[in-house]
C-alpha cells in the first residue's frame, strides 16, 4: 500500500508568525501529520510554548525568533532552519501586520511603509532564502497566507488589501520562475477569522453583525479551519497545483448583497 499523499513525514517547515491564530494552528497541524516545524515570532517565548504542547504530542518542533521586518533575522530564520534541521521542504509565510483602520488617503507614509515591507517585502527577502535551497533538492513548497482584503474594496482596511493583492501577484510570478525547479508557490486568502490579529475586525458587534448576515456560512472561521489548506499545499497531494489562491472565506466572496 502506498504511503497516503498527506503524511508529511520527513518534511521540514517553517511558518512565520505561528505563536497564535492561523500560524500555530498550521504550526500544530503539519506537526501531527508527521513534518518537522520551526516555530516563528517575535517573541521567543510566546513559540516555546507551541513547540513544548506540539512536542508533548510527540511531534518535532524547534524554536527561532524572528521580526519579518528586518532582512538580517529573516536570513537568520531560514539559515537556523537548515542549520537545525538540515534542509527546508516548505515555507508559510504568515506572518503580517496592519497598524492602520481608516480611510485610505490618511494613512501615513510611515504606516504604508510598515504594511507594504512586513506584508509583501519580507516574503520575497523569506522566498529568497528559503526557494534556491528547496530547488537545489529538487523542490518544495511556499505557501503565503494572503486575504479577501487583496480581492475586495474596504473604507478601513485599504493599505492591507493592496498588500494582500500584492501577494496574489508575487505568488503568481514566483510559481511561473521556480516552476520548472521544481518550487510551487501558492495563496491562501482567509475571510474573516477568529484571531488576535482581526480582534478590531469581530469584536465590533455591529460588523460582526453584518458580516455574519452576508456570508452563506453565517459565521466567522477559526485557525483551525485554515490550517487545512496550509498542510495540503504542503503534501504531496498539492503537487501539481503553483500559482494559484485558495479563498477560504465561508463564502462570503460569492454572496450577492
Amino acid at each position: 500500500m502506498t504511503a497516503s499523499p498527506f503524511d508529511l513525514a520527513g518534511k521540514v517547515a517553517v511558518v512565520t508568525g505561528s505563536s497564535r491564530g492561523i500560524g500555530r494552528a498550521s504550526a500544530e497541524l503539519l506537526a501531527q501529520l508527521g513534518a518537522k516545524v520551526v516555530v516563528s515570532s517575535r517573541k521567543a517565548d510566546a513559540c516555546q510554548e507551541v513547540v513544548d504542547g506540539i512536542r508533548k504530542t510527540g511531534g518535532d518542533a524547534h524554536v527561532i525568533a524572528c521580526n519579518i521586518s528586518r532582512r538580517n533575522e529573516v536570513d537568520a530564520l531560514i539559515d537556523g532552519t537548515i542549520k537545525h534541521y538540515g534542509h527546508v521542504d516548505a515555507l508559510i509565510c504568515n506572518a503580517a501586520v496592519n497598524p492602520y483602520y481608516g480611510p485610505l488617503l490618511d494613512i501615513t507614509d510611515e504606516a504604508f511603509d510598515k504594511i507594504m515591507g512586513s506584508n509583501v517585502k519580507s516574503n520575497i527577502w523569506l522566498c529568497g532564502k528559503a526557494i534556491p535551497h528547496m530547488a537545489e533538492r529538487g523542490g518544495g513548497s511556499v505557501i503565503i497566507i494572503s486575504s479577501i482584503g487583496g480581492l475586495r474594496g474596504s473604507t478601513v482596511i485599504g493599505a492591507y488589501g493592496i498588500s494582500k493583492a500584492a501577494d496574489f501577484s508575487l505568488a503568481r510570478s514566483l510559481a511561473g520562475e521556480w516552476g520548472p525547479k521544481k518550487v510551487r508557490v501558492n495563496c491562501i486568502a482567509p475571510g474573516l477569522v477568529k484571531t488576535d490579529f482581526a480582534r478590531a475586525l469581530w469584536e465590533d458587534e455591529a460588523l460582526l453583525k453584518r458580516r455574519t448576515a452576508t456570508t452563506p456560512l453565517r459565521r466567522i472561521g477559526e485557525p483551525h479551519e485554515i490550517a487545512g489548506a496550509v498542510a495540503y499545499l504542503v503534501s504531496d497531494a498539492s503537487t501539481f497545483m503553483t500559482g494559484q489562491t485558495i479563498v477560504i472565506d465561508g463564502g462570503v466572496t460569492t454572496a450577492s448583497v
